[in-house]
Protein backbone atom coordinates (compact mmCIF):
# COMPACT_ATOMS: atom_id res chain seq x y z
CA UNK A 1 0.00 0.00 0.00
CA UNK A 2 2.91 2.35 0.73
CA UNK A 3 6.34 2.18 -0.87
CA UNK A 4 8.95 4.87 -0.10
CA UNK A 5 12.31 4.54 -1.84
CA UNK A 6 15.37 6.64 -1.00
CA UNK A 7 13.37 9.69 0.08
CA UNK A 8 15.24 12.97 0.47
CA UNK A 9 13.60 16.28 1.35
CA UNK A 10 15.56 19.54 1.20
CA UNK A 11 14.36 22.99 2.19
CA UNK A 12 16.20 26.18 1.15
CA UNK A 13 17.75 27.94 4.14
CA UNK A 14 17.07 31.38 2.62
CA UNK A 15 14.48 32.68 0.23
CA UNK A 16 14.93 32.10 -3.48
CA UNK A 17 14.39 35.70 -4.63
CA UNK A 18 17.07 38.08 -3.42
CA UNK A 19 17.06 41.84 -3.53
CA UNK A 20 19.60 43.54 -5.83
CA UNK A 21 22.13 44.20 -3.03
CA UNK A 22 21.77 40.67 -1.68
CA UNK A 23 22.26 39.30 -5.17
CA UNK A 24 25.51 41.24 -5.60
CA UNK A 25 26.82 40.02 -2.23
CA UNK A 26 25.82 36.41 -2.90
CA UNK A 27 26.61 36.38 -6.62
CA UNK A 28 29.71 34.14 -6.33
CA UNK A 29 27.75 31.49 -4.46
CA UNK A 30 24.90 31.57 -6.99
CA UNK A 31 27.36 31.55 -9.89
CA UNK A 32 28.99 28.42 -8.47
CA UNK A 33 25.58 26.83 -7.84
CA UNK A 34 26.22 26.32 -4.11
CA UNK A 35 22.78 26.97 -2.71
CA UNK A 36 22.40 26.18 1.00
CA UNK A 37 19.66 23.75 1.98
CA UNK A 38 18.36 22.18 5.16
CA UNK A 39 18.10 18.41 4.73
CA UNK A 40 14.96 17.21 6.54
CA UNK A 41 15.03 13.61 5.29
CA UNK A 42 18.03 11.63 4.05
CA UNK A 43 17.56 8.45 2.05
CA UNK A 44 14.51 7.11 3.90
CA UNK A 45 13.07 3.84 2.53
CA UNK A 46 10.29 1.56 3.86
CA UNK A 47 7.15 -0.34 2.89
CA UNK A 48 3.77 -0.72 4.60
CA UNK A 49 1.55 -3.56 3.39
CA UNK A 50 -2.19 -4.07 3.83
CA UNK A 51 -3.01 -4.81 7.44
CA UNK A 52 0.27 -3.41 8.78
CA UNK A 53 0.91 -0.51 11.13
CA UNK A 54 4.27 1.24 10.96
CA UNK A 55 5.24 3.35 13.97
CA UNK A 56 7.52 6.34 13.49
CA UNK A 57 9.38 7.62 16.55
CA UNK A 58 12.08 10.21 17.16
CA UNK A 59 12.78 13.52 18.82
CA UNK A 60 11.20 16.80 17.73
CA UNK A 61 12.78 17.90 14.46
CA UNK A 62 13.75 14.36 13.43
CA UNK A 63 11.65 14.56 10.24
CA UNK A 64 8.47 12.76 11.32
CA UNK A 65 5.97 15.45 10.29
CA UNK A 66 7.83 16.04 7.03
CA UNK A 67 7.51 12.34 6.26
CA UNK A 68 3.75 12.40 6.92
CA UNK A 69 3.36 15.45 4.68
CA UNK A 70 5.14 13.62 1.86
CA UNK A 71 2.96 10.54 2.31
CA UNK A 72 -0.15 12.72 2.27
CA UNK A 73 1.02 14.40 -0.92
CA UNK A 74 0.98 18.01 0.30
CA UNK A 75 4.66 18.25 -0.68
CA UNK A 76 6.92 16.30 -3.01
CA UNK A 77 10.27 14.66 -2.23
CA UNK A 78 13.41 16.36 -3.50
CA UNK A 79 14.75 12.94 -4.50
CA UNK A 80 13.37 9.42 -4.42
CA UNK A 81 9.83 8.19 -4.93
CA UNK A 82 6.67 7.56 -2.90
CA UNK A 83 3.75 5.38 -3.97
CA UNK A 84 0.58 5.31 -1.85
CA UNK A 85 -2.36 3.16 -2.97
CA UNK A 86 -5.87 3.53 -1.62
CA UNK A 87 -7.84 6.37 -0.05
CA UNK A 88 -5.58 8.37 2.26
CA UNK A 89 -7.20 9.55 5.47
CA UNK A 90 -5.08 11.88 7.63
CA UNK A 91 -5.40 12.45 11.36
CA UNK A 92 -2.60 14.98 11.65
CA UNK A 93 -3.90 17.76 13.88
CA UNK A 94 -6.81 18.47 16.17
CA UNK A 95 -9.60 20.21 14.30
CA UNK A 96 -7.81 20.14 10.94
CA UNK A 97 -10.46 20.85 8.31
CA UNK A 98 -12.98 21.94 10.95
CA UNK A 99 -14.53 25.41 11.22
CA UNK A 100 -15.05 26.82 14.75
CA UNK A 101 -18.29 28.63 13.90
CA UNK A 102 -20.00 25.55 12.43
CA UNK A 103 -21.70 22.97 14.62
CA UNK A 104 -20.26 19.56 15.26
CA UNK A 105 -22.82 18.05 12.89
CA UNK A 106 -21.98 20.51 10.12
CA UNK A 107 -18.26 19.89 10.62
CA UNK A 108 -18.76 16.12 10.44
CA UNK A 109 -20.58 16.51 7.13
CA UNK A 110 -18.00 18.92 5.68
CA UNK A 111 -14.98 16.93 6.87
CA UNK A 112 -16.40 13.66 5.58
CA UNK A 113 -16.88 15.18 2.14
CA UNK A 114 -13.32 16.54 2.20
CA UNK A 115 -12.12 12.98 2.90
CA UNK A 116 -13.80 11.71 -0.26
CA UNK A 117 -17.34 10.79 0.77
CA UNK A 118 -20.39 12.10 -1.04
CA UNK A 119 -22.95 14.19 0.85
CA UNK A 120 -25.42 11.30 0.59
CA UNK A 121 -22.88 8.86 2.07
CA UNK A 122 -22.13 11.15 4.98
CA UNK A 123 -25.80 11.73 5.74
CA UNK A 124 -26.30 7.96 5.80
CA UNK A 125 -23.30 7.55 8.15
CA UNK A 126 -24.11 10.54 10.33
CA UNK A 127 -25.86 8.67 13.15
CA UNK A 128 -23.09 6.05 13.37
CA UNK A 129 -20.40 8.76 13.42
CA UNK A 130 -22.18 10.69 16.17
CA UNK A 131 -22.76 7.52 18.20
CA UNK A 132 -19.08 6.61 18.04
CA UNK A 133 -18.00 10.14 19.03
CA UNK A 134 -20.26 10.04 22.12
CA UNK A 135 -21.07 13.70 21.49
CA UNK A 136 -24.80 13.53 20.78
CA UNK A 137 -25.55 16.12 23.51
CA UNK A 138 -23.12 18.62 21.93
CA UNK A 139 -23.35 17.82 18.24
CA UNK A 140 -25.46 20.88 17.34
CA UNK A 141 -23.29 23.34 19.26
CA UNK A 142 -20.54 25.43 17.59
CA UNK A 143 -17.15 23.75 17.50
CA UNK A 144 -15.58 26.70 19.35
CA UNK A 145 -17.35 25.46 22.48
CA UNK A 146 -15.60 22.06 22.26
CA UNK A 147 -12.56 20.95 24.19
CA UNK A 148 -9.51 19.52 22.38
CA UNK A 149 -10.62 16.03 23.40
CA UNK A 150 -14.05 16.57 21.87
CA UNK A 151 -12.48 17.78 18.62
CA UNK A 152 -10.36 14.63 18.56
CA UNK A 153 -13.48 12.52 18.97
CA UNK A 154 -15.08 14.23 15.98
CA UNK A 155 -11.98 13.85 13.80
CA UNK A 156 -11.42 10.20 14.68
CA UNK A 157 -15.09 9.32 14.29
CA UNK A 158 -15.18 10.75 10.78
CA UNK A 159 -11.88 9.11 9.80
CA UNK A 160 -12.84 5.56 10.73
CA UNK A 161 -16.09 5.90 8.78
CA UNK A 162 -14.38 7.24 5.64
CA UNK A 163 -13.50 3.76 4.30
CA UNK A 164 -9.76 4.43 4.51
CA UNK A 165 -7.21 2.39 2.60
CA UNK A 166 -4.33 4.23 4.27
CA UNK A 167 -4.43 5.99 7.65
CA UNK A 168 -1.81 8.63 8.49
CA UNK A 169 -1.92 9.47 12.19
CA UNK A 170 0.10 12.05 14.09
CA UNK A 171 -0.22 11.81 17.90
CA UNK A 172 -3.99 12.38 17.90
CA UNK A 173 -4.80 9.15 19.79
CA UNK A 174 -3.04 10.55 22.86
CA UNK A 175 -5.76 13.16 23.39
CA UNK A 176 -9.01 12.65 25.27
CA UNK A 177 -10.15 10.62 28.25
CA UNK A 178 -8.84 7.15 28.97
CA UNK A 179 -12.02 5.29 27.98
CA UNK A 180 -12.22 6.92 24.56
CA UNK A 181 -8.48 6.39 23.97
CA UNK A 182 -8.99 2.69 24.68
CA UNK A 183 -12.02 2.59 22.39
CA UNK A 184 -10.13 4.40 19.60
CA UNK A 185 -7.11 2.11 19.88
CA UNK A 186 -9.35 -0.96 19.73
CA UNK A 187 -11.17 0.36 16.66
CA UNK A 188 -7.87 1.19 14.97
CA UNK A 189 -6.60 -2.34 15.56
CA UNK A 190 -9.78 -3.71 13.95
CA UNK A 191 -9.26 -1.48 10.89
CA UNK A 192 -5.65 -2.65 10.58
CA UNK A 193 -6.71 -6.31 10.81
CA UNK A 194 -9.30 -5.58 8.11
CA UNK A 195 -6.51 -4.48 5.78
CA UNK A 196 -5.95 -0.75 6.39
CA UNK A 197 -2.29 0.26 6.06
CA UNK A 198 -1.36 2.68 8.84
CA UNK A 199 1.53 5.00 9.63
CA UNK A 200 1.44 6.17 13.23
CA UNK A 201 3.71 8.96 14.51
CA UNK A 202 3.82 9.32 18.28
CA UNK A 203 5.86 10.18 21.36
CA UNK A 204 3.78 7.69 23.36
CA UNK A 205 5.96 4.60 23.36
CA UNK A 206 3.31 2.44 25.04
CA UNK A 207 0.73 3.27 22.35
CA UNK A 208 3.27 2.48 19.63
CA UNK A 209 3.95 -0.89 21.28
CA UNK A 210 0.21 -1.60 21.54
CA UNK A 211 -0.71 -0.72 17.95
CA UNK A 212 2.32 -1.07 15.69
CA UNK A 213 3.89 -4.27 14.37
CA UNK A 214 7.00 -2.47 13.10
CA UNK A 215 8.81 0.75 14.04
CA UNK A 216 11.31 3.08 12.44
CA UNK A 217 13.37 5.47 14.54
CA UNK A 218 14.20 8.72 12.77
CA UNK A 219 17.15 10.81 13.88
CA UNK A 220 18.32 13.92 12.01
CA UNK A 221 16.24 12.83 9.01
CA UNK A 222 17.73 9.34 8.75
CA UNK A 223 16.49 5.93 9.84
CA UNK A 224 18.68 5.02 12.80
CA UNK A 225 16.88 1.74 13.52
CA UNK A 226 13.99 -0.31 12.14
CA UNK A 227 12.34 -3.46 13.39
CA UNK A 228 10.18 -5.00 16.10
CA UNK A 229 8.65 -2.30 18.37
CA UNK A 230 9.99 -3.41 21.77
CA UNK A 231 13.58 -3.66 20.55
CA UNK A 232 13.65 -0.35 18.65
CA UNK A 233 11.84 1.53 21.43
CA UNK A 234 14.20 0.13 24.09
CA UNK A 235 17.21 1.37 22.10
CA UNK A 236 15.55 4.75 21.54
CA UNK A 237 14.68 5.24 25.22
CA UNK A 238 18.24 4.35 26.25
CA UNK A 239 19.54 7.38 24.29
CA UNK A 240 17.11 9.76 26.02
CA UNK A 241 18.59 9.22 29.50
Amino acid sequence: MIVAENIWKLFPVQRDRLGFKEFLVNFPRYFNGNKRNFVALKGVSFEVKKGQCLGVIGRNGAGKSTLLSLLLGVMQPSRGSIEVRGRKVPLLALGAGFHPDLTGRENLLMNGILLGNTEKEMLEKMDAVIDFSELADFIDRPLRTYSSGMCMRLAFSVAINANPGVLLIDEILGVGDASFRKKSSGTLRKLIKAGVATVYVSHSMQTVKDICDRVIWLEHGEIRAEGEPNSVIEDYISTQC
